[in-house]
């Protein structure tokens, strides 16, 4: 029995057996050290500083996405935009180990958020970058449903990921999809200009969907998959990132694609440790992973996923479950070191 305090008011202590039992006995420590993986980030976008952040807090390995339309100098994006960001990702990557320690790969791909103009000198290109060891996956890409400054119709959107689901299945890598968010009920419209502080870009100047339906944001998740399929590449190779409500049951029950949670920006898109955890009790952890998304384009927090591993935790989700969905899965869709 633990013996009293000697406190001289009665205190919570007196009663902490009551409360939690033997559980202060039996807290993770292993948490405080579990290494992590960042399986989708914009992190050579980022300071020194920032991905020194990641270091800290135990990243063990991160995959760097090239593939994004928000730092091009023009709008509508030319094919040698989108090939400038590859080779400066690559580039950089091997500093960033060489810095910071963690194992750092790449995910090289032709994102359909805005416009591209001759997206096939790029489809012709991506063979052979495909072939570098320093690239493990193709994306992120996927049908986006309404483009920055310049819309890109579905046809040509489909034939350009259906390309990429083709090169990721004879080069036997994985997809990374950028699924599209229906953001928080929570958030609160800014005016227009100057736009949405911590996002630098105008949003304004986002253009009309060119998927006509009920549900876009689904939908483009929907031909996506279709794609993959089509192209003979195993859903189990397709990784959906930024899941959210709107498609996470539809994805966990109608195919095989991991998942991942986006969490580097939850005031922007609404997901949050949370939303992981209930994903996990619904339907455990064997396809889902947790990602930042950060980029220099947006307030992000490098902190995010170590923050998330306790946040797991306190939602109730075992130690062992959330070293696969933080560790495990990862590591293994994307071949990362051991």
């Amino acid at each position: 029995m633990t013996p009293p305090h000697p406190t001289k008011r009665p205190t919570d202590a007196a009663h902490l057996d009551d409360a939690v039992g033997d559980q202060a006995d039996d807290l993770p420590r292993e948490l405080l050290t579990l290494p992590w993986i960042d399986p989708h980030n914009h992190a050579h976008t980022l300071s020194w500083a920032d991905r020194e952040r990641y270091a800290l807090s135990g990243c063990r390995s991160m995959l760097m996405v090239a593939s994004g339309y928000h730092w091009t100098p023009y709008k509508p994006v030319a094919a040698d935009d989108v090939r400038f960001l590859w080779d400066d990702a690559i580039n950089r990557r091997g500093a960033i180990e060489r810095d910071h320690f963690f194992e750092a790969k790449l995910g090289l791909g032709i994102h359909t958020g805005v416009r591209i103009e001759n997206p096939d000198e790029l489809l012709d290109a991506m063979a052979d970058y495909c072939e570098l060891d320093e690239v493990v996956a193709v994306g992120e890409t996927g049908v986006t449903p309404s483009q920055h400054v310049s819309r890109w119709d579905l046809a040509g959107q489909r034939a350009v990921v259906g390309a990429q689901m083709e090169l990721a299945a004879d080069h036997d890598l994985p997809v990374i999809l950028h699924t599209p968010n229906t953001t928080t009920d929570s958030r609160r419209e800014y005016q227009r200009p100057p736009g949405t502080p911590g996002y630098e870009k105008n949003a304004g100047l986002g253009q009309d969907p060119v998927i006509d339906a009920d549900n876009p944001a689904l939908e483009a998740a929907k031909i996506d998959v279709e794609l993959a399929d089509e192209a003979g590449l195993d859903e189990e190779r397709v990784v959906a990132s930024h899941a959210d409500r709107n498609n996470t049951e539809w994805l966990m029950e109608q195919t095989d694609c991991y998942l991942s949670y986006t969490i580097g920006h939850s005031w922007l898109i609404g997901v949050t440790a949370a939303d992981v955890a209930n994903a996990i009790d619904e339907y455990g952890p064997d396809r889902i992973m947790v990602d930042t998304d950060c980029a220099n384009v947006l307030r992000t927090d490098p902190f995010a996923l170590k923050r998330a591993i306790f946040e797991l935790y306190r939602y109730g989700i075992d130690v062992d479950d959330i070293r696969q969905v933080v560790l495990e899965n990862p590591r293994d869709v994307f071949d990362f070191e051991e």
